[in-house]
């Protein structure tokens, strides 16, 4: 993944991040766009990477259709997981199921890419939705959405460097 996906990711972050804040901490107004500070940062260095010359981080064929699909997969997933949370009422473990799905749509993609970090940010996401699920309402949500947050942004960061370095190195042997 590069700096596109980087871009993309820490949107969700943000999302993850701002509604924890509304709805375990009950905060709301200007507080909720806070997190979208963080998302800000990171697109401001994705599109200075993006306009670097140079090819950087370019999915195969067969790396775009595990995106495609999984990430199909992943909507279908959230949708079904907020409504089953929803109609169970337990929207304490919206957060939870949520940051499952995310992890969950990773591991496919890392599988086809056989890139290793993908592995590892899928499995921070499941971790963080199952320390939600065993700590329970209202810490559980706070730990989840925080978590997945912190994590994905992490993952953007670190996306954004390994394209800047793929298009270092292409400019070099230019």
């Amino acid at each position: 993944m590069g700096a596109w996906g980087a871009l993309i990711m820490s949107f969700f972050g943000a999302v993850f991040a701002s509604l924890t804040l509304y709805w375990h901490m009950d905060l709301s107004g200007i507080t909720l766009a806070v997190p979208f500070l963080g998302f800000l940062l990171i697109g401001l260095a994705a599109m200075y990477v993006i306009r670097l010359p140079g090819d950087g981080i370019k999915p195969t064929p067969k790396e775009e259709r595990a995106i495609m699909w999984s990430s199909i997969g992943e909507g279908i997933g959230l949708f079904l997981a907020s409504n089953i949370v929803i109609n169970l009422h337990r929207p304490d473990l919206l957060l939870p199921s949520m940051a499952l799905v995310v992890g969950l749509h990773f591991l496919p993609i890392a599988f086809a890419a056989g890139f290793r970090p993908f592995y590892v940010l899928g499995a921070a996401l499941i971790i963080a939705a199952t320390i939600g699920f065993v700590l329970g309402a209202p810490t559980g949500g706070e730990v989840a959405g925080l978590m997945a947050a912190g994590a994905i942004w992490l993952a953007s960061g670190m996306a954004i460097r390994r394209d800047w370095l793929a298009k270092s190195k292409t400019t070099a042997t230019a």
